[in-house]
C-alpha cells in the first residue's frame, strides 16, 4: 500500500516540529536550509514553498509555542484581583520550571531556542517575549492595581512591568540551570521546595504583604511532572544522569574521552 501523502497543513506542521530541535542545537545562523530540509525529509524546494525564509519558519515556531499553551489563552478571562496576581506568578513557575502545559522535553527545546537566540540577534526571544507580554501583562498590571486598592501591597511598590519580568527572570534561571540534565545551581532542597521559595521571593519583591501571600499562595502549587524530583538527580533526566555515571566510571578506569 502506498504511503498516505501529507496535506499542506500537516507537512508544514511536521517541518516546524523537526526544525525546532535543530535550531535549538545550532542556532538560527548556524542552521542551513539544506539541514532543515534533510531533517524534515523534504527537498529544499518544498521547504521554500512552505517557508520562503528561515525567519518565516522561526515565526511559525513561535506561533506554535503560543498555540500549545492554554494558560495564556485562559489568562485574559481572569478578573483582576490579588488572587489572580498570585495565580499568575505561580502559573509562571509551573509553566517555565516544570513545563506543566506541554511535554517537558518540548519545553526544554523552547528554552534552548531562546538561549540560542540571545547568543545571536535575539529576534526569536524578542518575538516570544512580546507575545507573552501582549497576553499576560495587561491582566498582571490590572491585578497589581486591584491588589493595591485592596490594601494587599506594601507602600512604594515597583513598576508593574518590571515586576512581571523580574519574576519571569527568576523562573527562567531556575529552568535554565537544569537544562544540562543535572542541576548546575547548588540550591538546598527539592525542586518543589526551591520553587515554592522562589514564588514567595517574587511575591514579596512585587510588594505583596505577608498576609496576602498567606491568604492567596497555594503551598501545593509547584508540582513536578512526577514525584520525587530533586536538584541532585532529576527523575525525568535519569538517562543524562546515567551517562554521567558511565563517564565517571570510564574516567576512573582511564578510558575517559
Amino acid at each position: 500500500m502506498a504511503a498516505k501523502r501529507m496535506d499542506a497543513a500537516a507537512r508544514k506542521r511536521a517541518i516546524v516540529e523537526t526544525a525546532m530541535p535543530l535550531f535549538a542545537r545550532k542556532g538560527f545562523a548556524g542552521t542551513t536550509t539544506k539541514e532543515l530540509a534533510e531533517q524534515a525529509g523534504v527537498s529544499e524546494a518544498l521547504l521554500y514553498r512552505h517557508f520562503p525564509t528561515k525567519a518565516a519558519l522561526y515565526e511559525e515556531i513561535q506561533q506554535l509555542g503560543c498555540q500549545v499553551d492554554p494558560a495564556l489563552d485562559d489568562m485574559s478571562a481572569l478578573p483582576p484581583s490579588t488572587a489572580t496576581l498570585v495565580g499568575m506568578v505561580q502559573g509562571m513557575f509551573q509553566h517555565v520550571v516544570f513545563g506543566a502545559y506541554e511535554d517537558p522535553a518540548t519545553a526544554k527545546i523552547r528554552q534552548r531556542l531562546c538561549l540560542q537566540s540571545l547568543l545571536e540577534d535575539g529576534e526569536y526571544a524578542r518575538i516570544l517575549l512580546s507575545r507573552v507580554a501582549g497576553r499576560c501583562l495587561p491582566i498582571f498590571e490590572t491585578s497589581l492595581a486591584a491588589a493595591r486598592k485592596a490594601g494587599d501591597l506594601r507602600e512604594g511598590g515597583m513598576d508593574s512591568r518590571n515586576a512581571f519580568w523580574f519574576a519571569g527572570h527568576v523562573a527562567v534561571q531556575i529552568a535554565h540551570g537544569r537544562l544540562p540534565g543535572t542541576a548546575v545551581i547548588p540550591y538546598n532542597g527539592t525542586l518543589e521546595e526551591v520553587t515554592a521559595q522562589a514564588i514567595r521571593f517574587c511575591l514579596r519583591g512585587i510588594g505583596l504583604t505577608e498576609a496576602a501571600i498567606e491568604r492567596y499562595c497555594d503551598p501545593a502549587a509547584p508540582r513536578p511532572p512526577e514525584p520525587g524530583g530533586n536538584w541532585a538527580e532529576p527523575a525525568y533526566d535519569a538517562d543524562v544522569a546515567g551517562r554521567r555515571r558511565r563517564r565517571e566510571a570510564a574516567a576512573a578506569a582511564g578510558r575517559f574521552k
